[in-house]
């Protein structure tokens, strides 16, 4: 095991379980997760709070601070550097058009796009494209990297396992798409984000698919999650 701070690893884990609960966390409760007593854990929400990562509500229930929201505004820049060249790999190994996809509500929204120097047909994927996740290679992805539901599609399950998403025909007639969901080591979804391409029929699946999952590996490396 690598050597950690203490303080900062259980500071770490109070936010990551603060951000995990959807109507707040509850001091007791907080601590309790954290095998800790209560002092501890108020020492800990308190400097939280000091940096604007957690606000405590009238109720009691500790939420996340606005500050979490401009460390995740500064992440995107940061997820764009590091995936411009894989990107262009991507789309020069599949000669396809190769996106980072992320979900925002109930829609994904295309953040990034890489075109193929080969190939004729293009396919209508660009930068600011936004599709419902129900629909399409991207949105299947992102879906398939959340929490499996009783009543969720079918191809959302079979892309659970199989680690990626196909579909044909969904957002464009023609067109076929390919995507995997973007994972920490521990396989949890990063920013609910996917990496894939799309290209018409003449898409070669069996190279797509392994070049997707690949470069969403390298991408999750590379950004050390």
């Amino acid at each position: 095991m690598k050597n950690t701070l203490q303080t900062l690893d259980r500071g770490l884990n109070a936010l990551d379980l603060i951000s995990k609960a959807e109507h707040g966390i509850s001091v007791a409760k907080l601590a309790e997760e954290l095998d800790i007593n209560r002092a501890i854990a108020y020492r800990i929400i308190a400097t939280l709070e000091s940096h604007g990562l957690a606000v405590r509500a009238e109720s009691g229930q500790i939420r996340l601070g606005a500050a979490a929201l401009m460390y995740s505004n500064r992440f995107l820049p940061q997820l764009r550097s590091v995936a411009q060249p894989l990107l262009e790999a991507l789309a020069h190994t599949t000669s396809a058009t190769a996106f980072v996809c992320v979900a925002q509500g109930d829609e994904g929204h295309v953040i990034m796009v890489e075109e193929s120097n080969t190939g004729v047909l293009r396919v209508g994927y660009r930068v600011g494209s936004k599709h419902p996740l129900n629909k399409g290679a991207a949105g299947i992805a992102i879906l398939s990297s959340r929490t499996p539901s009783a009543d969720e599609p079918e191809i959302v399950t079979q892309a659970r396992q199989d680690g990626y998403s196909l579909t044909k025909g969904h957002l464009q007639s023609g067109a076929v798409g390919v995507a995997s969901p973007v994972k920490t080591q521990h396989g949890q979804p990063v920013l609910e984000c996917c990496i894939g391409v799309v290209a018409m029929d003449d898409l070669d699946t069996k190279v797509a698919i392994e070049a997707v999952q690949d470069t969403a590996k390298q991408l999750a490396e590379q950004l050390s999650i």
